[in-house]
């Protein structure tokens, strides 16, 4: 049975009949990943699409010098999954892992191309999260060129709050594109103003 969480996310994303969402849901899988286990590794291939409903999910992969850069994080009511290794079935560039006990629901590529293929509402829907994940991939892109690592920061801490509870500083910092002390160096000048 699918849970009410991702009936609603789907719900959300594309305004179709209860019963072509419930049809979508009930291809989805139950899936627990405990924290620090991977739900994906680099030079894997991705076959899962998930919807995270509880948890935080960290993407990163490693610069040249070995250092662990972080790409992005996942929360509740997002969907998790490397587009290009899902897709076009090569290894993930990147890894996910969990940085806490994370709870969702999970479909494979077969079955995402049997929805595309059956149901005309699974393809707006899948190209409606396309879209959205393409633009802030791009939003986040232009923020690495044209604002300074304080404007990132707050843009984050604006919009993401959560990460602020649940991930480590180190990862954050990464993330911004900072050092740890650049980053730590940030907050103590935004407290004091």
């Amino acid at each position: 049975m699918p849970s009410q969480a991702l009936i609603a996310f789907i719900q959300q994303s594309l305004p179709v009949s209860l019963e072509k969402i419930t049809e979508i849901a009930h291809q989805f899988q139950p899936i627990e990943i405990k924290k620090n286990d991977y739900f994906l590794r680099q030079g894997r291939q991705g076959d899962k699409y998930l919807f995270l409903e509880k948890g935080m999910i960290r993407a990163f992969t490693n610069d040249q010098d070995g250092n662990e850069t972080t790409t992005e994080f996942y929360s509740a009511n997002q969907v998790v999954f490397e587009v290009a290794s899902f897709f076009q079935k090569q290894p993930s560039p990147e890894n996910l892992q969990a940085l806490e006990d994370c709870v969702g629901e999970f479909i494979t590529f077969d079955r995402v191309q049997y929805l595309f293929h059956s149901l005309p509402e699974f393809r707006e829907f899948g190209r409606m999260l396309l879209v959205k994940g393409f633009i802030t991939f791009k939003q986040r892109t232009l923020s690495l060129i044209s604002e300074t690592a304080e404007q990132r920061y707050r843009r984050l801490l604006n919009t993401r709050p959560d990460i602020f509870q649940k991930v480590p500083l180190k990862f954050i910092a990464s993330y911004l594109g900072v050092t740890d002390s650049s980053l730590s160096r940030i907050r103590k000048e935004l407290s004091t103003r």
